[in-house]
């Protein structure tokens, strides 16, 4: 049963644009959905294509290409420069001055940083100083974002040309890997089928320039051991292209607020901006020019996972602000995507609390009526229903957690 808003609760919402909400909603909820463990089920019925399909979609792509759960990341990025307009302006009405802004932006950053490597060291033996997770990310460019909030769109439109191109050069100016390469020493597999010749070849897995990047940066810090290489491939210097989405985000987020533009014409500008990324990355891809990887946010990574945050957004924003229709449904997401700090942290920090504690007080029986191999799936359902719980409860008394 789908719970009702109330009056109480709808001029709470009022002055919101709850497709933002919503979308950010979904996008946490893809990324807690991870408790189901698809992947479990694909392993039990190999040959049922609906778990192979939902496991694949859960899953990371190993290097070029893209899942839905790819898009959680960019997605919550890309949401992060559409809210800022929003933002600056509530800030602007309150009178605060551009100092002041800054500093609030300077203090977010810094707070997103280390919650980023706090929860990333929840199960190490010491600190682990790693800065490739999605809050890091967001919190090493949020500087930068918000400044470029206070200039033109086409101030921001040429900051993310330059990003991208500068970041693009600088991987192809470093010496891609030759044939004496190890590629085993560093965790890739010799004959691994995502390596790339010529210009793809300097975005190779651990042998690029973010990788070279890491070896050094993420030793100055005290570890158990030296930094070698990321088994994911994943890097620092990705934050400096992850701003790039985060200023896509940003146009977005200007076009939602113009008085100027008819919700048509919006509509008509996500969709057309969400084809032209698509298309643009894909070719970069095509021509060997750029592959389109996430783990290294790629340039080609950028515009592709940029188009489809636009196709989202347009959809989104169609369905819940322009045609309405979709309000009720979607309440459940509202109550996720207002806290999404909150589901962020609790996924990191209690889950396995949560799952030992059903364990302990109702065994494993209730999780099995539908046989063993269902175990894992209904003990995420149930895992995921108390995290809604808990959201719920902090909705109806306005607890929300704002970084």
């Amino acid at each position: 049963m789908v719970p009702s808003v109330s009056a109480k609760q709808t001029g709470f919402l009022a002055d919101r644009l709850m497709s933002l909400d919503v979308y950010r909603g979904f996008v946490m909820t893809l990324m807690a959905a991870e408790l189901l463990q698809f992947h479990r089920l694909h392993e039990s019925f190999p040959n049922n294509k609906l778990w192979a399909f939902l496991a694949d979609q859960q899953s990371h792509v190993e290097w070029a290409g893209c899942s839905l759960h790819d898009l959680i990341q960019p997605s919550f990025s890309f949401l992060v420069g559409v809210a800022l307009p929003y933002s600056l302006a509530s800030r602007a009405a309150q009178g605060q001055s551009f100092a002041a802004q800054f500093g609030h932006a300077l203090r977010r950053s810094l707070i997103l940083i280390l919650l980023g490597i706090f929860l990333r060291s929840t199960h190490a033996n010491q600190t682990y100083f790693t800065f490739e997770d999605t809050l890091t990310q967001i919190g090493l460019g949020y500087p930068f974002l918000f400044l470029l909030g206070h200039t033109r769109p086409r101030t921001s439109w040429i900051a993310l040309g330059s990003i991208l191109f500068v970041y693009w050069l600088a991987f192809v100016l470093y010496a891609a890997p030759g044939a004496s390469f190890k590629y085993t020493s560093v965790g890739v597999p010799s004959n691994w089928p995502e390596h790339y010749s010529g210009l793809m070849a300097h975005f190779n897995k651990n042998s690029n320039l973010a990788w070279a990047f890491d070896r050094w940066f993420l030793n100055l810090f005290p570890r158990e051991t030296p930094f070698s290489f990321n088994e994911g491939g994943y890097a620092t210097l990705s934050f400096i292209p992850t701003l790039g989405t985060m200023l896509l985000g940003l146009q977005a987020g200007w076009w939602l607020r113009s008085a100027a533009m008819t919700q048509l014409d919006k509509l008509k500008r996500f969709v057309v901006a969400g084809g032209i990324g698509i298309i643009a990355g894909l070719l970069l891809q095509i021509v060997g020019i750029c592959p389109i990887v996430k783990r290294i946010w790629t340039p080609a990574w950028v515009l592709f996972s940029g188009g489809w945050c636009f196709m989202l957004l347009a959809a989104f924003y169609y369905i819940i602000d322009v045609a309405q229709s979709g309000r009720r449904w979607a309440f459940p997401l509202v109550v996720v995507g207002m806290n999404s700090i909150a589901i962020y942290c609790l996924v990191h920090l209690i889950d396995r609390f949560i799952i030992d504690s059903l364990y302990i007080h109702l065994g494993h029986a209730p999780f099995q009526m539908l046989g063993p191999a269902y175990e894992p799936l209904l003990v995420g359902v149930v895992t995921l229903f108390i995290f809604y719980l808990i959201l719920r409860w902090m909705y109806r008394r306005k607890l929300f957690i704002r970084i």
